[in-house]
């Protein structure tokens, strides 16, 4: 769909009247950017001899980054596909009693797997924030940089993300399933915006020495 065009078709697709790409994939997109910036970071310290000592947990954060960064290019792009279902099913006829039993049903199914893309996003940008408490300490000094940027762009991608689940889960019926993913998200934001804010800390520190 999008993951292989240009970065001006989706930006422009985003900013015009349609319906998406919208917030949950430019939110996943934010992500994959700040996993991409860790990824630098990680890259410009593998294979350097002074940061021989700190290689192996480099090397264990740059798999994880450059896995969760393929992870919300996908999210980006599924979000897009989910969230014309949800579309679609809003649309079905409902004349008779059958027709909107079978809508009303459609329409939940939909909005549950346009929850869980950004959901999964959501926890992908976790993960890579979660990674950045171990990189800020023995990155290439040099891209101390990238690492804040990193964590600013994972925490607005989370941030984002969370929003998406929030309004899905407004229209769910579930009960239990959205007492379950109020909680999962509400308590990882907690300690994934603490994570955030003392890692672009150390990084402001290691600028201004």
């Amino acid at each position: 769909m999008y993951l292989n065009g240009s970065i001006k078709e989706y930006l422009d697709d985003s900013a015009s009247g349609k319906s998406a790409p919208g917030g949950g994939s430019v939110s996943a997109l934010a992500g994959a950017l700040g996993a991409a910036m860790a990824s630098m970071a990680s890259n410009f310290t593998v294979g350097k001899k002074k940061f021989a000592d700190v290689e192996d947990q480099v090397k264990e954060v740059l798999a994880l980054c450059e896995a969760k960064r393929g992870k919300l290019l996908e999210f980006m792009d599924a979000d897009v596909s989910e969230y014309s279902k949800v579309t679609a099913a809003y649309g079905m006829p409902r004349e008779t009693d059958e027709e909107k039993a079978a809508r009303k049903a459609a329409i939940q199914e939909a909005l549950k797997a346009a929850m869980a893309v950004p959901l999964e996003a959501f926890r992908a940008c976790n993960e890579v924030i979660q990674s950045l408490k171990t990189l800020v300490d023995i990155a290439n000094p040099n891209l101390v940089s990238d690492v804040g940027v990193a964590a600013m762009l994972c925490g607005a991608g989370l941030d984002g993300a969370k929003l998406n689940v929030e309004i899905n889960l407004s229209f769910l019926k579930d009960e239990e399933l959205v007492a379950k993913v109020r909680e999962e998200i509400d308590s990882t934001t907690f300690l994934a915006k603490q994570v955030q804010a003392e890692v672009v800390e150390k990084v402001r520190q290691k600028i201004n020495g």
